[in-house]
């Protein structure tokens, strides 16, 4: 299959000139570069395109002859960089710069405010490569009004006006077909940029994917390689536009940080507090450089499928991809990090027995992962642990960090501090990894793999009430990664409307689990609601669903002198908060309280407004990733049955969304003690 048909059309690059005389054009090696009163206009022997003037946007983008943006009509037919939170702005009359090489041109564009912000924007066309190298720089410098507030969202857009695009596609499992222009006018609104199309059922979309279009539900976390559109071209080629992320390093929160990624219009998120996620606070001498990524384009025939046009596209999500030619352009890119400054990290981990997908983490030190633009400094990077241990990292920039590791099956992280990253050397690092214990595991409720899709349930002999050493179960909590059946591309249903998924109707009296009994794919929900509704089909709120009851069977009763230990790792929960941090609403902070068999006093653990995410509402399984344990006298438990109860506040609009939950004894004959602590991971 060729994905790249180098035919070079000079009349697809006159067609780009926008309002204004053209003045002479200059060539470097197979790139063309004109500039008229309102636009610079480049391209090679694959792509050309326009470049406003006034605010850097794309405009007039082709390849191989095809409109791939189509005509502007407001927002829509560009490419661009904007801020919905208005922490920084565009001025829209940028100052900009022309930058060649021998084979290479790019534009820098420029706004400066009057208060000491600073947005650059910098487009580059390398050679005959078919697509575009993006960076933006953010950067405030004011020495009275010392704090700006937080960053908020920054992204950057392919937004198409028609053009030949039919499919989204978010990954290889995770693609439709865009909705119809029938079902896009016949749709009613259920919630915040999410609609029932079920009024439409022959529309293609409907019948591939699901009754409802939301852009949360095509979203991913920064694992992505590269996410964007396909479609075909009259002379029955195949089509496809993609942001590849090859460099996630200048990106913050780590692997497990989820933002949208494409819904028609293609997204480059720089930054976000989608998820509940940290994001920096724009203070004096803030600086940051994002990127680079690639705007690319490739086509193949007509039996060319949007999964090989991707695999294409990932391929070049290597942070070595074009190395040479970003180091060639640094010295205009002002916060790239070139290859000089830049070193190796390689380990050797041993990890505890169970440990399944291993990965290790290299973020800001001192900082969870998750929390990493606490540091707007900082740089993250990561990498699998290989079957024997090693893990290696390259071009890493110079600097101090924190190493974690972190496995499906296994409660809790490896962390290391002060990992020293130096220039042109080899950091090499040795690491035990010894899975935390508080005695013996009772039993345990879910996979902890920082989501809450997956599970298992594990019980030891001894004082379960079993004749068998182990009991293992392996599934899904019901609506999470289980998969609709109903529509052909089968996706998760955690990605589909919530409210299609009628709580009330699914689990009549509540959630009532019993250890070694219940099957969670059918007794266990993805999220432990407060209350339930109104949605599209139920107009009604269900408020007498906030308690969850689990219950479990001892073979004997701990000794007075024992110590019990609850750890429950959240995989997201929302306060009124939402995703702001600010403690705002009615419940902007939500305790959870677990009931232990008859005992007055619950455990208490309260979650704070800045732990709040906007999760399973957003079609979202793992968002601001929380952990707690709850310690108490092993007295309180007793032989035979025993009862937890988990608690949520009555009919208040908040929720949660279990990664595990796992209970452990300890015999000591230290006194008893009821204490409680968590931790936030």
């Amino acid at each position: 299959m060729d994905f790249y048909l180098f035919v070079f059309s000079f009349a697809s690059f006159l067609r780009l000139a926008l309002a204004g005389i053209a003045t002479s054009a200059s060539a470097y090696g197979d790139i063309l570069l004109n500039e008229t009163d309102t636009a610079i206009l480049l391209s090679n022997d694959v792509i050309s395109f326009g470049l406003l003037k006034t605010n850097s946007s794309i405009q007039n983008l082709t390849y191989e002859n095809v409109s791939l943006l189509g005509t502007v009509d407001g927002l829509t037919g560009q490419a661009y960089t904007d801020f919905p939170s208005n922490t920084f702005t565009t001025t829209g009359n940028s100052s900009y710069e022309i930058i060649t090489g021998p084979d290479w041109a790019g534009v820098i564009f420029t706004d400066n405010d009057t208060f000491g912000s600073t947005v650059q924007r910098s487009w580059f066309l390398h050679a005959s490569e078919p697509g575009i190298h993006s960076f933006v720089r953010l950067a405030y410098y004011n020495d009275t009004v010392t704090n700006k507030g937080e960053l908020g969202e920054s992204r950057t857009m392919f937004r198409p006006n028609g053009g030949p695009w039919t499919h989204i596609v978010t990954k290889t499992e995770q693609w439709a077909p865009l909705p119809g222009a029938v079902a896009v006018e016949d749709e009613v609104v259920v919630q915040d940029a999410t609609w029932y199309l079920g009024f439409t059922p022959d529309d293609p979309y409907v019948i591939a994917e699901s009754d409802y279009f939301t852009k949360y539900q095509f979203a991913d976390n920064q694992t992505n390689n590269a996410h964007g559109l396909f479609g075909s071209a009259p002379n029955n080629t195949t089509l496809g536009a993609w942001w590849v992320i090859n460099q996630k390093d200048t990106f913050f929160g780590g692997p497990l940080h989820g933002d949208l990624m494409v819904d028609g219009i293609i997204y480059n998120k720089q930054s976000t507090n989608h998820g509940g996620a940290t994001n920096p606070n724009i203070t004096n001498g803030f600086d940051r450089t994002f990127g680079p990524q690639f705007l690319y384009f490739n086509h193949g025939n007509q039996s060319t499928t949007l999964q090989e046009l991707l695999a294409d596209a990932e391929q070049l999500a290597d942070p070595s991809w074009n190395a040479d030619f970003y180091d060639e352009i640094a010295p205009y890119v002002r916060g790239y990090a070139s290859s000089s400054i830049r070193g190796t990290f390689q380990a050797n981990v041993t990890l505890p027995e169970g440990a399944l997908k291993p990965l290790a983490v290299l973020s800001a030190n001192s900082v969870e992962f998750q929390n990493s633009a606490a540091n707007f400094s900082s740089y993250q990077y990561w990498a699998p642990v290989q079957g024997d241990g090693s893990v290696f990292i390259p071009r890493v920039k110079e600097g101090w960090y924190r190493l974690t590791v972190i496995a499906t099956g296994i409660f809790g992280e490896f962390t290391r501090d002060d990992i020293i990253v130096n220039a042109g050397e080899v950091t090499s690092v040795d690491a035990t990894w010894i899975a935390e214990t508080a005695g013996t595991e009772l039993w345990r409720i879910g996979i902890p793999d920082k989501t809450a899709g997956k599970y298992y349930v594990f019980l030891i002999s001894g004082r379960v009430s079993t004749n068998v050493v182990s009991f293992f179960l392996l599934g899904e909590f019901r609506n999470g990664f289980e998969r609709d059946l109903t529509h052909p591309n089968h996706p998760a249903k955690y990605r589909i409307y919530w409210g299609a998924w009628d709580y009330p109707t699914q689990f009549p009296n509540g959630v009532n689990f019993t250890i070694g009994s219940s099957d969670e794919s059918v007794n266990w929900n993805y999220v432990h609601w407060s209350r339930f509704g109104p949605t599209f089909i139920r107009n009604e709120t269900i408020t007498d669903i906030n308690e969850w009851q689990i219950n479990f069977e001892l073979k004997e009763a701990p000794s007075a002198g024992s110590i019990a230990t609850f750890t429950m790792q959240l995989a997201g929960v929302e306060t009124t908060a939402g995703n702001t941090d600010v403690a705002s609403g009615s419940n902007p902070t939500v305790p959870i309280l677990t009931y232990v068999n008859n005992q007055s006093k619950p455990l208490n653990w309260t979650i704070q407004a800045y732990q709040s995410s906007s999760c399973g509402e957003r079609s979202a399984i793992s968002c601001h990733l929380l952990r707690n344990k709850l310690e108490f006298t092993g007295s309180w438990l007793v032989e035979g049955w025993n009862t937890f109860v988990i608690v949520l506040p009555f009919d208040a609009p908040v929720y949660v969304q279990y990664d595990a939950l796992r209970l452990e004894l300890k015999e000591t004959s230290a006194n008893q003690r009821d204490i409680t602590y968590d931790i936030e991971f």
